[in-house]
């Protein structure tokens, strides 16, 4: 026992305990070329089991921001780790990257194994979700820098593609549809906002509001975890000709979807194409928030878009539809910059 360390706040045997609870968790999420166990100095990972000729690795790192302040709120951790993934997995995927290994570092104000084996449990989830290994992490006991019940998550992902089958927005052409997938609701961005509606309007997290057309307290449909798109949209890479992918994060449809466009190209995104869900009306209407600018902050409901050739368009909804997804063309790429939403 390291009394010492202990004494400075330190709880060098909580976690030896986290290791001992996410053991479990940590093998479920095994797949071919992972080397090694958990519990080594790095994660290890043998590229050439897998059949690539001309591999390029895209990585991808991310945190969950101030959605954090929502699960202390609610005392509920067993999903922010499938957030954690989620934003970085869908990342690399919009490259046309299929992720291989995650990693995770959680930091903790004092360390309490089995709300970390939560995280860990989430993660893991969210990790068997894309089909990758999580294959290392790091928990951080830091006394002062957190307070006692607080934390952070950040994690990191590395993916592989086929260098003849890199998706790096070059082929969008004017034309062009946009095949957006439906989100599960704000995911993991805007939360600096939602808190803040929340606090002005003194909005009750425990509460449920019939306006949100869910049985579920309003503190439970905001925690509900960050889609992941990477099993269904690899499937669409492999059948479809994909020219872009835009994953939908902060800023929304204004700052996202331009960054697979080439110069002088924009996009028209009809409203009315997909189903806006109830929580950006609620959060709309009670943050006074202009209508336009919704999108410029929000998903509103879309979490992905594939830009594609129009003939390519319904076979590519059609393989999202049989993983369960809502998908539908919600508008095109244009020859004028910018981004109109009609």
């Amino acid at each position: 026992m390291a009394e010492s360390y202990e004494k400075a706040g330190v709880n060098l045997e909580a976690g030896y305990e986290v290791v001992r609870r996410i053991k479990k968790h940590v093998s479920s999420t095994n797949r071919l070329g992972v080397m090694g166990n958990i519990g080594s100095f790095g994660g290890m990972f043998d590229l050439s089991l897998l059949n690539i000729k001309e591999p390029i690795l895209v990585s991808g790192t991310d945190g969950v921001g101030t959605k954090l302040k929502l699960a202390f709120a609610m005392d509920k951790h067993n999903t922010i780790g499938i957030d954690a993934v989620a934003m970085c997995v869908n990342d690399v995927l919009a490259q046309g990257a299929e992720p291989l290994l995650f990693l995770d570092y959680v930091a903790v104000g004092v360390n309490h194994p089995e709300k970390i084996e939560q995280i860990v449990a989430g993660v893991a989830e969210g990790c068997r979700q894309a089909g990758c290994a999580l294959v290392g992490g790091e928990t951080a006991e830091m006394p002062g820098m957190y307070g006692n019940e607080e934390y952070d998550i950040a994690g990191y992902t590395c993916g592989v593609v086929e260098k003849s089958k890199l998706i790096d927005g070059t082929k969008v052409a004017v034309g062009d549809v946009l095949v957006g997938i439906a989100s599960t609701g704000v995911h993991s961005n805007g939360f600096s906002l939602v808190r803040k509606v929340l606090s002005d309007n003194n909005l009750d997290l425990n509460k449920i509001y019939p306006e949100l057309d869910t049985e579920r307290s309003l503190g439970e449909m905001l925690l509900t975890p960050t889609r992941i798109y990477v099993k269904q949209v690899l499937d669409v890479i492999r059948s479809c000709d994909v020219h872009g992918i835009s994953h939908i994060t902060g800023g929304g449809f204004d700052e996202n979807i331009p960054r697979i466009l080439q110069k002088g190209q924009g996009i028209k995104v009809k409203e009315g194409s997909w189903t806006i869900l109830p929580v950006f009306r609620f959060l709309e209407k009670y943050g006074k928030i202009a209508h336009r600018e919704m999108f410029n902050i929000f998903n509103m409901g879309i979490g992905m878009v594939i830009a594609m050739p129009a003939a390519a368009a319904q076979k590519a909804i059609d393989i999202l539809q049989s993983y369960g997804e809502k998908a539908s063309i919600i508008g095109e790429v244009t020859d004028k910059e910018g981004v109109e939403i009609y």
